[in-house]
């Protein structure tokens, strides 16, 4: 009994690089199609993974237990004001470990000069700020110093980082108009994640703001910390404690929920683009099925050489299938490692973590591999059914 033909692993991976290697430029630009498809999914999922950990880094560091309460409106739509005495309340809640506020001043204006336009405000506006505000919403100091007891008595003000940059002050030690007086500047912040209004802000003392502009001391905004474990309960209470006699006009928000909602905008724009990524690997694959069905005509008198010298219809097929998932796996290995060199220049480019899941890059082989098995089971199955002696006569 004649023994039955046996094609080994080894020997069919050879065939399948041969026949890659017999059209080189042919080969190159089908994986390519594969890589670019790889490359965008890739770098798009390690782009939005390493933003997401700079994220939850910023909200480990700066905490999630911030609230902020501000002044809402009434029945009829009127805006209201909170009571002067609200943060003092605040700060007796059990569980409540910083309260600070802020009250914008209506009216006032900063400016570099007393020559500057008054109506060239550039956005900016000014604002009392209680002492403790800086610990209450973690913010820091990029140069100068904070308020204290006797700079707060005093026409000196603090700058936010953008409100510094439009002003064009640099350093401390300058002065700017402010509310028709020259004010010396103390400090300047550091930009803020949690309250990206302080950027914009420029801050004087509670003192001088009575005595200068007639600040009544209602705060505008109250910024409030609390345990972990006690945030929603916090929240709960908070306005009733602000204002007992209409909790209703009072507006409680958490600012690390903004940078949580971000989060998800990102995300939500991430799948759109690993929509597109797929499509441009759809087109991969598409290439790759074209370039094994004429490799399949180009090599038919190949296919009944074999075939009439025993080669059997499952050995083509295999031959053939071998062949489109390397030449898919080629572009799916060159993909993936040009969608992390990618991730890998955003990251660093924007001072970021490199975060790209390990799992991300073997699925970007392992769906490579799918897809050039797809694409090459059609080729494939018509270069086993070719006749031999069709294939030698053609």
């Amino acid at each position: 009994m004649t023994p039955r033909s046996r094609l080994r692993p080894g020997d069919l991976v050879g065939l399948g690089f041969h026949g890659l290697r017999a059209h080189p430029l042919r080969a190159v630009l089908s994986a390519l199609g594969i890589a670019i498809g790889i490359a965008a999914m890739v770098a798009v999922i390690g782009i939005s993974t390493s933003s997401e950990a700079l994220v939850r880094e910023r909200l480990a560091a700066l905490g999630t237990n911030l609230l902020t309460a501000s002044a809402g409106t009434d029945l009829f739509g009127k805006e209201t004001s909170l009571p002067a005495d609200a943060v003092e309340r605040v700060r007796r809640i059990d569980g409540v470990t910083d309260a600070s506020w802020l009250a914008g001043l209506s009216d006032v204006h900063v400016y570099r000069n007393a020559l500057v336009d008054p109506d060239a405000t550039s956005g900016l506006t000014v604002a009392a700020a209680d002492l403790d505000l800086l610990r209450a919403v973690s913010g820091e100091l990029a140069d100068g110093v904070w308020l204290n007891d006797a700079t707060a008595r005093l026409p000196g003000v603090v700058l936010g980082t953008k409100a510094a940059d439009r002003l064009g002050i640099v350093d401390v030690g300058g002065t700017v108009w402010l509310g028709d007086q020259s004010f010396a500047v103390l400090g300047i912040l550091a930009p803020s994640a949690l309250v990206p209004e302080l950027d914009t802000t420029a801050l004087i003392g509670e003192p001088v703001a009575r005595d200068l502009f007639a600040f009544d001391g209602s705060p505008g905004s109250i910024y409030e910390r609390s345990r972990d474990d006690a945030v929603e309960r916090v929240r709960e209470l908070l306005p009733r404690t602000i204002n007992p006699e209409a909790p209703n006009e009072v507006k409680v928000s958490r600012p690390s929920d903004a940078l949580a909602a971000q989060n998800t905008v990102d995300q939500a724009f991430t799948g759109l683009l690993v929509g597109v990524g797929s499509i441009a690997l759809l087109v991969g694959g598409i290439g790759v099925a074209n370039t094994m069905v004429i490799s399949v005509l180009e090599r038919r008198r190949e296919i009944g050489l074999r075939r009439a010298i025993g080669a059997t219809r499952s050995h083509i097929r295999s031959q053939f299938l071998v062949e489109a998932i390397l030449l898919a796996a080629c572009g799916g290995v060159a993909g993936t490692v040009l969608g992390w060199g990618i991730t890998a220049a955003v990251a660093s480019a924007n001072g970021w973590l490199v975060s790209v899941p390990p799992l991300v890059l073997a699925a970007g082989v392992t769906v490579t591999v799918v897809v050039g098995a797809v694409a090459g089971m059609l080729p494939a199955i018509r270069a086993a059914r070719t006749s031999p002696t069709v294939a030698l006569s053609a």
